[in-house]
């Protein structure tokens, strides 16, 4: 497996951080997890283009997570060769209302050629190709998820937005690498992990590389070394699992 990470920021513009989105390469294909505002161009910038996509899995609906879902859906259609192959867009619990009120705002976003799956994803393990895939239940709103995937005895957690909650310490027990928010390096946000919640997850999940993401502009004049497993994550990073 090869994570390209596209965006480590949030919601607030910033020149340094995209809005956290990731692209994580495996034998099956592609899979785009997240698909904030910019995040089309990004892919481009990482020499990807949206056919290149198999697979898009939204953490939950916030804007710095789901703006350019129609970008990228728009330009399946119309934005190059036309797309054909296969798109699978899965989420959690509400994901077919949210789908629906696209397509009521974009009604250019319904695939032309090619076959759209939707699928809601729960806590139950999955296999898609080599892989196996299972989410938890995140603590941040009713539809927030974290995905563990799996392949070749590899594992990568991707928590998404969350509050400290066990499902995430379990989700990434011992996983080779769990990219995780932690929006402030002090300041306690409900709905969010600062760096002591994180320490927690840590203790208890024992992941063997930890990179932080969803970072708030606090940690631009944060000056404190981390301590392994800990990285601050930043864009264009590229790891292989």
């Amino acid at each position: 497996m090869n994570l390209k990470i596209l965006g480590t920021g949030t919601a607030v513009p910033s020149l340094r951080r995209l809005s956290s989105a990731y692209v994580l390469s495996t034998d099956s294909g592609r899979m785009l997890i997240d698909v904030g505002p910019s995040v089309v161009r990004r892919l481009l910038e990482a020499g990807y283009g949206v056919n290149d996509i198999d697979t898009i899995i939204l953490s939950h609906f916030h804007v710095d997570h789901t703006a350019d879902l129609s970008t990228f859906l728009f330009a399946s259609n119309y934005g190059g060769p036309e797309r054909q192959k296969p798109l699978t867009l899965a989420a959690g619990r509400g994901l077919r209302l949210f789908f629906r009120r696209l397509v009521r705002l974009y009604p250019w976003v319904v695939p032309n050629r090619y076959h759209l799956l939707i699928r809601v994803v729960n806590v139950k393990t999955r296999r898609l190709g080599p892989l196996s895939v299972r989410c938890s239940i995140m603590s941040h709103r009713e539809e927030s998820i974290g995905i563990r995937i799996e392949e070749k005895g590899k594992s990568i957690v991707f928590s998404g937005d969350t509050d400290y909650t066990p499902a995430l310490a379990d989700l990434a027990a011992d996983a080779d690498l769990l990219v995780v928010e932690c929006a402030f390096p002090a300041r306690k946000v409900t709905g969010h992990l600062n760096l002591e919640a994180l320490l927690r997850i840590v203790r208890q999940a024992n992941p063997r590389r930890v990179i932080l993401s969803h970072l708030y502009p606090e940690w631009e004049g944060y000056d404190t070394p981390l301590a392994p497993p800990l990285v601050l994550g930043e864009d264009g990073m590229e790891i292989d699992l």
